[in-house]
Protein backbone atom coordinates (compact mmCIF):
# COMPACT_ATOMS: atom_id res chain seq x y z
CA UNK A 1 0.00 0.00 0.00
CA UNK A 2 1.53 3.28 -1.13
CA UNK A 3 0.75 6.71 0.31
CA UNK A 4 1.76 9.51 -2.05
CA UNK A 5 1.80 13.23 -1.46
CA UNK A 6 3.05 15.09 -4.50
CA UNK A 7 4.61 18.49 -3.94
CA UNK A 8 2.36 21.40 -4.83
CA UNK A 9 5.26 23.38 -6.24
CA UNK A 10 8.64 22.20 -7.36
CA UNK A 11 11.51 24.20 -5.94
CA UNK A 12 14.08 25.36 -8.49
CA UNK A 13 17.45 25.56 -6.76
CA UNK A 14 19.85 24.66 -9.57
CA UNK A 15 21.20 21.77 -7.48
CA UNK A 16 20.78 18.02 -7.68
CA UNK A 17 17.57 16.76 -6.01
CA UNK A 18 18.01 15.81 -2.36
CA UNK A 19 16.44 12.54 -1.18
CA UNK A 20 15.90 11.31 2.38
CA UNK A 21 14.82 7.96 3.81
CA UNK A 22 12.80 7.27 6.99
CA UNK A 23 12.37 3.69 8.23
CA UNK A 24 10.00 2.83 11.09
CA UNK A 25 10.25 -0.07 13.53
CA UNK A 26 8.31 -3.30 13.80
CA UNK A 27 10.30 -6.02 15.52
CA UNK A 28 12.11 -8.81 13.64
CA UNK A 29 9.21 -9.43 11.26
CA UNK A 30 8.88 -5.72 10.53
CA UNK A 31 12.61 -5.55 9.83
CA UNK A 32 12.36 -8.30 7.24
CA UNK A 33 9.43 -6.51 5.60
CA UNK A 34 11.50 -3.34 5.44
CA UNK A 35 14.39 -5.20 3.83
CA UNK A 36 12.12 -6.66 1.14
CA UNK A 37 10.65 -3.23 0.38
CA UNK A 38 14.11 -1.63 0.23
CA UNK A 39 15.37 -4.31 -2.13
CA UNK A 40 12.37 -3.80 -4.43
CA UNK A 41 12.97 -0.04 -4.56
CA UNK A 42 16.66 -0.58 -5.19
CA UNK A 43 16.01 -2.90 -8.13
CA UNK A 44 13.03 -1.09 -9.64
CA UNK A 45 14.18 2.53 -9.48
CA UNK A 46 16.83 3.53 -11.98
CA UNK A 47 18.71 6.58 -10.73
CA UNK A 48 18.08 5.84 -7.05
CA UNK A 49 21.12 4.86 -4.98
CA UNK A 50 19.96 3.98 -1.49
CA UNK A 51 23.53 4.06 -0.18
CA UNK A 52 24.08 7.68 -1.22
CA UNK A 53 20.96 9.49 -0.04
CA UNK A 54 21.12 12.90 1.61
CA UNK A 55 19.64 11.92 4.98
CA UNK A 56 18.69 8.75 6.87
CA UNK A 57 16.52 8.29 9.95
CA UNK A 58 15.80 4.94 11.54
CA UNK A 59 13.58 3.87 14.41
CA UNK A 60 13.87 0.58 16.29
CA UNK A 61 14.40 -2.31 13.85
CA UNK A 62 14.54 0.18 10.98
CA UNK A 63 17.54 1.85 12.59
CA UNK A 64 19.89 -0.95 11.57
CA UNK A 65 18.99 -0.69 7.89
CA UNK A 66 19.28 3.09 8.00
CA UNK A 67 22.72 2.73 9.61
CA UNK A 68 23.73 0.02 7.16
CA UNK A 69 22.74 2.03 4.10
CA UNK A 70 24.47 5.13 5.48
CA UNK A 71 27.56 2.91 5.82
CA UNK A 72 27.27 1.99 2.12
CA UNK A 73 25.99 -1.54 2.70
CA UNK A 74 23.71 -2.07 -0.29
CA UNK A 75 20.42 -3.94 -0.19
CA UNK A 76 21.88 -6.98 -1.96
CA UNK A 77 24.46 -7.42 0.79
CA UNK A 78 21.82 -6.89 3.49
CA UNK A 79 19.72 -9.62 1.86
CA UNK A 80 22.72 -11.98 1.88
CA UNK A 81 23.22 -11.30 5.58
CA UNK A 82 19.65 -11.61 6.81
CA UNK A 83 17.83 -13.75 4.25
CA UNK A 84 20.02 -16.08 2.22
CA UNK A 85 22.81 -16.33 4.81
CA UNK A 86 25.61 -16.50 2.23
CA UNK A 87 27.33 -13.21 3.01
CA UNK A 88 31.13 -13.32 2.81
CA UNK A 89 31.31 -10.60 5.42
CA UNK A 90 28.73 -11.06 8.19
CA UNK A 91 27.30 -14.14 9.88
CA UNK A 92 23.82 -13.55 11.28
CA UNK A 93 22.61 -15.92 14.02
CA UNK A 94 19.01 -15.09 15.06
CA UNK A 95 19.27 -17.13 18.26
CA UNK A 96 21.96 -14.73 19.54
CA UNK A 97 19.32 -11.96 19.62
CA UNK A 98 16.91 -14.08 21.65
CA UNK A 99 19.04 -15.10 24.61
CA UNK A 100 17.32 -14.74 27.99
CA UNK A 101 18.35 -11.66 29.96
CA UNK A 102 19.83 -13.72 32.80
CA UNK A 103 21.56 -10.79 34.50
CA UNK A 104 18.27 -8.88 34.57
CA UNK A 105 16.51 -11.92 36.03
CA UNK A 106 19.20 -12.30 38.72
CA UNK A 107 19.13 -8.60 39.58
CA UNK A 108 15.39 -8.78 40.16
CA UNK A 109 15.63 -12.08 42.04
CA UNK A 110 18.06 -10.82 44.68
CA UNK A 111 15.46 -8.31 45.83
CA UNK A 112 12.84 -11.01 46.55
CA UNK A 113 13.73 -11.55 50.22
CA UNK A 114 13.79 -7.83 51.02
CA UNK A 115 10.53 -7.08 49.19
CA UNK A 116 8.90 -10.19 50.63
CA UNK A 117 9.73 -9.18 54.18
CA UNK A 118 8.46 -5.65 53.70
CA UNK A 119 5.29 -6.86 52.01
CA UNK A 120 4.60 -9.25 54.87
CA UNK A 121 5.00 -6.47 57.43
CA UNK A 122 2.74 -4.09 55.51
CA UNK A 123 0.02 -6.67 55.02
CA UNK A 124 0.16 -7.77 58.63
CA UNK A 125 0.02 -4.23 59.98
CA UNK A 126 -2.60 -3.09 57.49
CA UNK A 127 -0.23 -0.57 55.90
CA UNK A 128 -1.10 0.66 52.44
CA UNK A 129 -4.43 1.75 51.02
CA UNK A 130 -5.22 -1.65 49.61
CA UNK A 131 -3.55 -4.91 50.48
CA UNK A 132 -4.22 -6.48 47.11
CA UNK A 133 -3.14 -3.46 45.08
CA UNK A 134 -0.01 -3.22 47.22
CA UNK A 135 0.68 -6.88 46.55
CA UNK A 136 0.38 -6.40 42.79
CA UNK A 137 2.63 -3.34 42.86
CA UNK A 138 5.35 -5.08 44.87
CA UNK A 139 5.28 -8.22 42.75
CA UNK A 140 5.45 -6.07 39.61
CA UNK A 141 8.79 -4.78 40.82
CA UNK A 142 10.16 -8.33 40.55
CA UNK A 143 9.25 -8.73 36.89
CA UNK A 144 12.26 -8.20 34.54
CA UNK A 145 12.09 -5.18 32.23
CA UNK A 146 12.96 -7.34 29.24
CA UNK A 147 12.84 -11.01 28.32
CA UNK A 148 15.96 -11.04 26.15
CA UNK A 149 19.48 -9.70 26.45
CA UNK A 150 20.16 -6.95 23.90
CA UNK A 151 23.90 -6.77 24.65
CA UNK A 152 24.43 -9.18 21.76
CA UNK A 153 22.61 -6.77 19.45
CA UNK A 154 25.21 -4.11 20.24
CA UNK A 155 28.14 -6.53 19.86
CA UNK A 156 26.87 -7.70 16.49
CA UNK A 157 26.42 -4.16 15.18
CA UNK A 158 29.76 -2.98 16.56
CA UNK A 159 31.50 -5.79 14.70
CA UNK A 160 29.68 -5.00 11.44
CA UNK A 161 30.31 -1.25 11.59
CA UNK A 162 34.01 -1.43 12.46
CA UNK A 163 35.17 -3.49 9.48
CA UNK A 164 35.69 -3.08 5.73
CA UNK A 165 35.85 0.70 5.78
CA UNK A 166 32.56 1.18 7.62
CA UNK A 167 32.18 3.45 10.64
CA UNK A 168 30.55 3.11 14.05
CA UNK A 169 30.81 6.88 14.55
CA UNK A 170 28.02 9.22 13.43
CA UNK A 171 30.55 12.03 12.98
CA UNK A 172 32.61 10.26 10.33
CA UNK A 173 29.77 9.13 8.07
CA UNK A 174 29.52 10.77 4.67
CA UNK A 175 25.75 11.30 5.02
CA UNK A 176 23.67 12.44 8.01
CA UNK A 177 22.22 9.52 9.98
CA UNK A 178 19.77 9.87 12.86
CA UNK A 179 18.66 7.03 15.15
CA UNK A 180 15.71 7.77 17.42
CA UNK A 181 15.21 6.54 20.97
CA UNK A 182 13.01 7.64 23.87
CA UNK A 183 14.06 8.56 27.40
CA UNK A 184 11.94 6.21 29.52
CA UNK A 185 11.86 8.54 32.53
CA UNK A 186 10.83 11.71 30.70
CA UNK A 187 9.17 10.41 27.53
CA UNK A 188 11.33 12.74 25.44
CA UNK A 189 12.77 11.71 22.09
CA UNK A 190 16.55 11.27 21.91
CA UNK A 191 18.02 11.94 18.46
CA UNK A 192 21.29 10.06 18.19
CA UNK A 193 23.49 11.55 15.49
CA UNK A 194 22.35 15.07 16.26
CA UNK A 195 24.56 17.56 18.06
CA UNK A 196 25.14 16.50 21.65
CA UNK A 197 24.32 12.85 20.93
CA UNK A 198 26.59 12.19 17.95
CA UNK A 199 29.46 10.84 20.08
CA UNK A 200 27.42 7.78 21.09
CA UNK A 201 28.53 4.78 18.95
CA UNK A 202 26.03 3.87 16.25
CA UNK A 203 25.84 0.32 17.59
CA UNK A 204 24.72 1.55 21.02
CA UNK A 205 22.25 4.00 19.49
CA UNK A 206 20.60 1.24 17.45
CA UNK A 207 20.58 -1.07 20.48
CA UNK A 208 18.77 1.60 22.49
CA UNK A 209 16.35 2.50 19.68
CA UNK A 210 15.36 -1.17 19.33
CA UNK A 211 14.87 -1.77 23.08
CA UNK A 212 11.17 -2.55 22.85
CA UNK A 213 9.83 -2.59 26.43
CA UNK A 214 9.01 -6.12 27.51
CA UNK A 215 11.21 -7.67 24.84
CA UNK A 216 14.54 -5.99 25.67
CA UNK A 217 15.59 -4.03 28.77
CA UNK A 218 16.26 -0.27 28.50
CA UNK A 219 19.78 0.76 27.51
CA UNK A 220 21.47 3.09 29.98
CA UNK A 221 23.40 5.90 28.29
CA UNK A 222 24.63 8.97 30.19
CA UNK A 223 22.54 7.97 33.17
CA UNK A 224 19.35 7.88 31.12
CA UNK A 225 17.33 4.76 30.30
CA UNK A 226 16.62 4.74 26.55
CA UNK A 227 13.97 2.55 24.92
CA UNK A 228 12.32 2.01 21.53
CA UNK A 229 11.97 5.23 19.52
CA UNK A 230 8.51 4.21 18.29
CA UNK A 231 7.08 5.04 21.70
CA UNK A 232 7.20 8.69 20.70
CA UNK A 233 6.43 8.62 16.99
CA UNK A 234 6.12 5.86 14.45
CA UNK A 235 8.56 6.93 11.74
CA UNK A 236 9.94 10.35 12.82
CA UNK A 237 9.69 11.46 9.18
CA UNK A 238 9.92 15.11 10.23
CA UNK A 239 13.63 14.55 10.91
CA UNK A 240 14.09 13.94 7.18
CA UNK A 241 11.67 16.62 6.05
CA UNK A 242 13.45 19.25 8.14
CA UNK A 243 16.69 18.54 6.25
CA UNK A 244 15.56 20.48 3.17
CA UNK A 245 15.02 17.40 1.00
CA UNK A 246 13.06 17.30 -2.23
CA UNK A 247 11.84 13.71 -1.93
CA UNK A 248 11.14 11.71 1.22
CA UNK A 249 10.87 7.92 1.03
CA UNK A 250 9.32 6.16 4.03
CA UNK A 251 8.70 2.55 5.02
CA UNK A 252 6.28 1.49 7.77
CA UNK A 253 6.00 -2.31 8.17
CA UNK A 254 3.10 -2.53 10.63
CA UNK A 255 -0.53 -1.81 9.76
CA UNK A 256 -3.70 -3.14 11.44
CA UNK A 257 -5.18 -6.27 9.94
CA UNK A 258 -8.42 -5.77 8.01
CA UNK A 259 -9.54 -8.87 6.10
CA UNK A 260 -12.46 -7.09 4.44
CA UNK A 261 -15.66 -8.84 3.47
CA UNK A 262 -14.65 -10.67 0.30
CA UNK A 263 -15.52 -14.29 -0.16
CA UNK A 264 -11.87 -15.26 -0.16
CA UNK A 265 -11.67 -14.43 3.54
CA UNK A 266 -13.93 -17.37 4.35
CA UNK A 267 -11.91 -19.91 2.36
CA UNK A 268 -8.43 -18.83 3.36
CA UNK A 269 -6.60 -20.92 5.96
CA UNK A 270 -6.48 -17.78 8.14
CA UNK A 271 -10.28 -17.44 8.04
CA UNK A 272 -10.73 -16.47 11.71
CA UNK A 273 -11.83 -12.86 11.41
CA UNK A 274 -12.54 -12.44 15.13
CA UNK A 275 -9.14 -11.43 16.42
CA UNK A 276 -10.11 -11.68 20.09
CA UNK A 277 -10.74 -15.40 19.70
CA UNK A 278 -7.03 -15.84 19.00
CA UNK A 279 -6.16 -14.77 22.52
CA UNK A 280 -3.91 -12.10 23.98
CA UNK A 281 -1.12 -12.22 21.32
CA UNK A 282 -3.53 -11.34 18.52
CA UNK A 283 -5.18 -8.59 20.55
CA UNK A 284 -1.84 -7.03 21.49
CA UNK A 285 -0.55 -7.26 17.92
CA UNK A 286 -3.64 -5.58 16.47
CA UNK A 287 -3.54 -2.90 19.19
CA UNK A 288 0.11 -2.11 18.52
CA UNK A 289 -0.39 -1.99 14.77
CA UNK A 290 -3.44 0.27 15.06
CA UNK A 291 -1.70 2.70 17.41
CA UNK A 292 1.43 2.96 15.28
CA UNK A 293 -0.36 3.45 11.98
CA UNK A 294 -2.95 5.89 13.29
CA UNK A 295 -0.21 8.10 14.69
CA UNK A 296 1.66 7.95 11.42
CA UNK A 297 -1.42 8.82 9.36
CA UNK A 298 -2.01 11.88 11.52
CA UNK A 299 1.61 12.87 11.05
CA UNK A 300 1.58 12.38 7.28
CA UNK A 301 -1.57 14.48 6.96
CA UNK A 302 0.13 17.24 8.90
CA UNK A 303 3.36 16.92 6.92
CA UNK A 304 1.46 17.38 3.65
CA UNK A 305 0.42 20.82 4.91
CA UNK A 306 3.65 21.66 6.70
CA UNK A 307 5.98 20.62 3.86
CA UNK A 308 3.93 21.29 0.70
CA UNK A 309 6.97 21.48 -1.58
CA UNK A 310 8.37 18.04 -0.75
CA UNK A 311 7.31 14.86 -2.54
CA UNK A 312 6.50 12.20 0.06
CA UNK A 313 6.19 8.46 -0.64
CA UNK A 314 5.45 5.98 2.15
CA UNK A 315 5.29 2.22 1.54
CA UNK A 316 3.26 -0.06 3.84
CA UNK A 317 1.91 -3.64 3.77
CA UNK A 318 -1.57 -4.42 2.53
CA UNK A 319 -4.07 -4.37 5.41
CA UNK A 320 -5.69 -7.63 4.24
CA UNK A 321 -2.42 -9.61 4.20
CA UNK A 322 -3.15 -12.48 6.60
CA UNK A 323 0.30 -14.03 6.43
CA UNK A 324 1.89 -10.91 7.84
CA UNK A 325 -0.59 -10.55 10.67
CA UNK A 326 -0.51 -14.20 11.72
CA UNK A 327 3.28 -14.36 11.74
CA UNK A 328 4.85 -13.80 15.15
CA UNK A 329 6.15 -10.21 15.17
CA UNK A 330 9.17 -11.29 17.23
CA UNK A 331 10.15 -14.30 15.13
CA UNK A 332 13.13 -14.52 12.78
CA UNK A 333 12.15 -17.92 11.37
CA UNK A 334 9.86 -16.56 8.63
CA UNK A 335 12.29 -13.90 7.41
CA UNK A 336 12.59 -15.19 3.82
CA UNK A 337 8.83 -15.46 3.37
CA UNK A 338 8.14 -12.04 4.91
CA UNK A 339 10.80 -10.29 2.84
CA UNK A 340 9.42 -11.90 -0.32
CA UNK A 341 5.92 -10.61 0.54
CA UNK A 342 7.30 -7.10 1.00
CA UNK A 343 9.30 -7.35 -2.21
CA UNK A 344 6.23 -8.46 -4.13
CA UNK A 345 3.94 -5.84 -2.55
CA UNK A 346 6.33 -2.96 -3.22
CA UNK A 347 6.82 -3.92 -6.86
CA UNK A 348 3.03 -4.17 -7.20
CA UNK A 349 2.63 -0.68 -5.70
CA UNK A 350 5.14 0.74 -8.17
CA UNK A 351 3.41 -1.01 -11.07
CA UNK A 352 -0.17 -0.17 -10.08
CA UNK A 353 0.57 3.50 -9.32
CA UNK A 354 2.93 3.94 -12.22
CA UNK A 355 0.89 6.64 -13.95
CA UNK A 356 1.10 9.01 -10.99
CA UNK A 357 4.52 7.90 -9.75
CA UNK A 358 6.53 8.33 -12.93
CA UNK A 359 6.20 12.12 -13.22
CA UNK A 360 6.95 12.53 -9.50
CA UNK A 361 10.04 10.32 -9.64
CA UNK A 362 11.21 11.89 -12.88
CA UNK A 363 11.56 15.23 -11.08
CA UNK A 364 14.28 13.60 -9.02
CA UNK A 365 16.09 11.84 -11.83
CA UNK A 366 14.46 8.47 -11.12
CA UNK A 367 12.72 6.17 -13.58
CA UNK A 368 11.04 2.78 -13.16
CA UNK A 369 12.59 -0.32 -14.72
CA UNK A 370 9.94 -2.00 -16.85
CA UNK A 371 11.57 -5.44 -16.64
CA UNK A 372 11.57 -5.33 -12.84
CA UNK A 373 8.03 -4.07 -12.17
CA UNK A 374 6.43 -6.24 -14.87
CA UNK A 375 3.49 -8.31 -13.64
CA UNK A 376 5.18 -11.70 -13.37
CA UNK A 377 6.62 -13.79 -10.50
CA UNK A 378 9.96 -12.47 -9.29
CA UNK A 379 12.09 -13.73 -6.42
CA UNK A 380 14.05 -11.49 -4.09
CA UNK A 381 16.77 -14.14 -3.73
CA UNK A 382 16.99 -15.32 -7.33
CA UNK A 383 17.89 -11.84 -8.57
CA UNK A 384 20.68 -11.10 -6.13
CA UNK A 385 23.84 -10.33 -8.12
CA UNK A 386 26.89 -12.54 -7.74
CA UNK A 387 29.87 -10.91 -6.07
CA UNK A 388 33.54 -11.96 -6.20
CA UNK A 389 35.19 -13.04 -2.98
CA UNK A 390 36.88 -10.23 -1.15
CA UNK A 391 39.06 -9.62 1.88
CA UNK A 392 39.17 -6.72 4.34
CA UNK A 393 41.81 -5.03 2.20
CA UNK A 394 40.07 -5.51 -1.14
CA UNK A 395 36.75 -4.36 0.37
CA UNK A 396 38.32 -1.09 1.56
CA UNK A 397 40.01 -0.64 -1.83
CA UNK A 398 36.69 -1.27 -3.57
CA UNK A 399 35.02 1.46 -1.50
CA UNK A 400 37.79 3.89 -2.39
CA UNK A 401 37.49 3.15 -6.12
CA UNK A 402 33.71 3.50 -5.88
CA UNK A 403 34.17 6.90 -4.24
CA UNK A 404 36.42 8.02 -7.07
CA UNK A 405 33.96 6.82 -9.72
CA UNK A 406 31.06 8.50 -7.95
CA UNK A 407 33.02 11.74 -7.63
CA UNK A 408 33.74 11.79 -11.34
CA UNK A 409 30.05 11.31 -12.19
CA UNK A 410 28.75 13.76 -9.63
CA UNK A 411 27.64 17.18 -10.80
CA UNK A 412 28.79 20.20 -8.81
CA UNK A 413 26.11 21.27 -6.36
CA UNK A 414 25.86 24.50 -4.45
CA UNK A 415 24.99 24.71 -0.75
CA UNK A 416 21.45 24.14 0.40
CA UNK A 417 19.88 25.53 3.51
CA UNK A 418 17.71 23.85 6.05
CA UNK A 419 20.16 21.41 7.62
CA UNK A 420 23.26 21.39 9.74
CA UNK A 421 26.62 20.81 8.10
CA UNK A 422 28.27 17.39 8.23
CA UNK A 423 31.97 16.68 8.07
CA UNK A 424 32.84 14.75 4.93
CA UNK A 425 35.48 12.04 4.84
Amino acid sequence: MLSLHAAQHRRTTGTAPRIGLAIAGGGPTGAMYELGALRALDEACDGLDLTRLDCYVGVSSGAFFAAGLANRMDTAELCRIFISGDSQDVVFRPDAFLRPALLEYMRRAVSIPRLGAKLTRDLWSGGGDSRWSDLVTRIGGLVPTGLFDNAEVERFLRDVFTRRGRSNDFRTLERPLFVIGVDLDSGEAVRFGDRGWDDIPISQAVQASAALPGLYPPVELRGRHIVDGALRRTMHASVVLDRDVDLMLGINPLVPFNPGSDGEAQSHRFSDRRIAEGGLPGVLSQTLRTMLQSRMQVGLARYAQQYPDIDQLVFEPNAADRELFYTNVFSFSARRRISQIAYRNTLADLRNRRDVLEPVLARHGISLREDVIADRPRSIIAHLPQVPRSTETTAILGRALDDIEHGLRRKPAGPRGGGSSRRMV
